[in-house]
C-alpha cells in the first residue's frame, strides 16, 4: 500500500469542470475556500501528450498551492493512481453528470 495520498479534485471554473490531481488538500487556511497543494500532472516521459492535460499544465506552472471556492467543488476523491487531469464542459444536457446548482434570486423590482 502507497504511503502516498492523492486526491482527485473536480471543480467547476467558468462554465468548464477540471479534474485535477493533488497531493495535499486542506480547509484550514482560509474559509469558505478548498486549498490544493501540489497539483500532479502526468510524466515528462511519456510518450503520448494529452493537450488537456498539456493547457492545465501550463495553466498551473509554478503554482504550489491554489484555492478554490467552497461552492465551486464537485467532488473529492482519494485515489490510489494518478489518472487523466482534465477540463471538460459542463453541460445541462440529459447524459451530462454535472448539473449547475439553482440559483434563486430576488427581483430587485419586484416588492415584497
Amino acid at each position: 500500500m502507497s504511503s502516498k495520498q492523492l486526491y482527485r479534485v473536480s471543480y467547476t471554473n467558468q462554465d468548464l469542470v477540471y479534474e485535477i490531481y493533488a497531493e495535499q488538500i486542506s480547509d484550514e487556511a482560509l474559509f469558505g475556500f478548498l486549498k490544493i497543494i501540489q497539483p500532479v500532472f502526468g510524466n515528462q516521459s511519456q510518450v503520448v501528450i494529452d493537450p488537456s492535460e498539456e493547457k492545465l499544465k501550463t495553466e498551473f506552472d509554478g503554482v504550489k498551492a491554489f484555492y478554490i471556492p467552497i461552492h465551486n467543488i464537485i467532488r473529492v476523491d482519494e485515489v490510489e493512481r494518478r489518472g487523466q487531469c482534465k477540463i471538460h464542459p459542463m453541460g445541462d444536457s440529459a447524459s451530462s453528470n454535472v448539473k449547475s446548482f439553482p440559483l434563486f434570486t430576488k427581483d430587485p423590482n419586484s416588492k415584497g
